[in-house]
Parts: structure tokens; sequence; C-alpha cells
């Protein structure tokens, strides 16, 4: 077999790093059963699901695929990676709500479809959101 889809397989061993990682640290926690979960339940499934997802994922990177992969694009990555990181740096000093919408209008600026107005009726309506849940 040859690998077709490098990205897929990749993007599939890293759910799977990601799941096993989930299923180390859950390992010593009490499971319980589906009626009295305890706390080790949700890590210990969410983790089974992430290998089981990457594992598919993996395998699909050998299938071949008709259409051109397209090429790696840096700047949509720093941009959401710089946004992340802004939220983390201002989320203690700004607030959840206006880190937020920092994080929201930063990241959006990654598409090259970027309109502020837009970006920033997103942000507001995040924000809103996190109101009304927190």
């Amino acid at each position: 077999m040859k690998l077709q889809n490098p990205r897929d397989f990749l993007a599939g061993l890293l759910f799977m790093a990601f799941g096993g990682a989930a299923l180390l640290m859950s390992h010593g926690y009490v499971i319980g059963t589906a009626a009295r979960m305890g706390p080790g339940y949700f890590p210990r499934a969410l983790g089974i699901l992430l290998v089981v997802l990457g594992a598919l994922l993996s395998l699909r990177g050998f299938r071949p695929s008709l259409e051109p992969q397209p090429e790696w694009r840096w700047r949509p990555l720093g941009v959401v990676l710089v946004g992340v990181a802004l939220f983390a740096l201002t989320a203690q000093w700004l607030g959840l709500v206006l880190a937020g919408l920092a994080l929201v209008f930063v990241s959006s600026a990654a598409s090259p479809e970027f309109r502020w107005k837009e970006a920033l009726a997103s942000g507001v309506i995040q924000g809103a959101a996190t109101v009304a849940v927190f």
C-alpha cells in the first residue's frame, strides 16, 4: 500500500496521539457505569473515540485521491495561532468576553474573504453567547 494522502494520514496520527494521551491520563480514574459515571468515564470514552477516528482517518490516507492536494498555506495557520495566543495573554486582564472578541476578530483575518464588519459582528454574537452561558 502506498501513501496517497499524507495530510489525512498525519491528521489521523495526531488524533490517535491525543486519544492515547487521554487514555493514559484517565487510566487511574474510576470508570463507573453509564448510569453512575465515574471521573474516568468521559475521558476514556473520548480517548477511545479519538483513537478510532484517527485510525479511520489514517487508513483514508492510503486511498487514492482524484483531486489534487492543495498546497500548504502558512499565513492562515499563523494568524489563528496569533489569535489564540492573544486570547491566552489577555483573558485575565480583559475578561472572557473582550478576549473572546479579540480572538474571533483576529482569527477571522486568516480567511481571504475577511470583512471587518462581519468579524466584529461574529465576535459580538460570541460575546453575547458567552455572557448568556456563563
